[in-house]
Parts: structure tokens; sequence; C-alpha cells
């Protein structure tokens, strides 16, 4: 039986939710699976990926092949390293310990990565807020600014015609 971890649809039409999971190849592809792996929301900015790693790792390790899709998510969250630095130590090119350290490592640099992400989006953010406000104030000045003056061309006028009125008078 040939195992892959791939995607499997859910959610609604244009908001697409995805459990990531160890699957026949066969099984339709929201049919069926052996084990979920866990889960994948490409609507956030970034996108929400929670993923279970010694899962995955194992399934790897038993020869189950990743869609690119789903190999592209699990090296993103490190599945594949932790994969890799196994097979190292099942080799004995390092220890387990050795392999732990360069694992939390990676996971910690990638954190920092992620945060300053995050960190610039909502700064753009704030920056597109405080600009559109800039702009929603000048045009509401402009507009107080042109009201005071069609008032006071207003009182000038009806002024003028009240003196035409006492002259005439």
């Amino acid at each position: 039986m040939s195992v892959k971890i791939r995607l499997q649809r859910h959610g609604k039409k244009g908001k697409p939710f995805y459990w990531v999971v160890a699957a026949d190849a066969r099984a339709k592809r929201d049919g069926k699976y052996l084990e979920k792996l866990g889960t994948y929301n490409p609507n956030t900015n970034p996108a929400t990926i929670d993923l279970n790693v010694d899962g995955a790792v194992k399934w790897l390790q038993n020869g189950a092949q990743p869609t690119d899709t789903a190999r592209n998510i699990l090296s993103y969250k490190g599945v594949l390293l932790k994969n890799h630095l196994a097979g190292g130590v099942r080799k004995g090119a390092l220890t387990e310990e050795q392999a732990e350290a360069k694992f939390a490592a990676w996971l910690e640099q990638k954190e920092g990565t992620v945060n300053a992400k995050k960190d610039g989006l909502a700064k753009a953010e704030a920056d597109a807020k405080a600009a559109t406000l800039a702009a929603e104030k000048a045009i509401s000045d402009k507009r107080i600014a042109d009201a005071s003056e069609a008032q006071a061309a207003a009182e000038t006028e009806a002024a003028g015609e009240e003196s035409t009125d006492e002259a005439e008078a």
C-alpha cells in the first residue's frame, strides 16, 4: 500500500481550510485517511499551520511520500529537517542531543523570522490606517473651510442687501 501525506480540503467555497493527512494513495482527496497530522489555514497572513511533527516524521520514516504542497508545509514546520537529523542519528553521524539542539536552534530562528513578518504586516497596516486618517482629516478641514467661506459670503451679501434697502427707503 502506497501512503501519501497530502491535504484534505474542508471549509466553505472561497474559504479553504485543509487537514494534513496520511492517506492511501488510491483514496479520494476528501475520503478515508489513515491519520490526521495537522491543519493548514491559508486564509490568514501568515498562513496558520498546526502540525504534529513527530507523527509526520514517523510516517516519512515509514515511506510515506508527501505531495508538493504538503512537502512545502512539512519543510516550513521543520519536519523534513527533523527526519534528516533522525537519519543522521541512526547512522551514528551525531547524537540524539546534538540533533535536538540543532532542531531547537532552527525552530528559534524560524520563529524569529515569522515574528518579524508579523511585525512588518502590523506596521504596514498601522501606517495605512494613519495615512487614511490624515487624508480624511484633510478633506474634513477643507469642507469646514469651504463652509465658513460660504457662510461669510452669504453674510456679506445679506449685509449688502440691507444697506441697499435702507438707501432706497
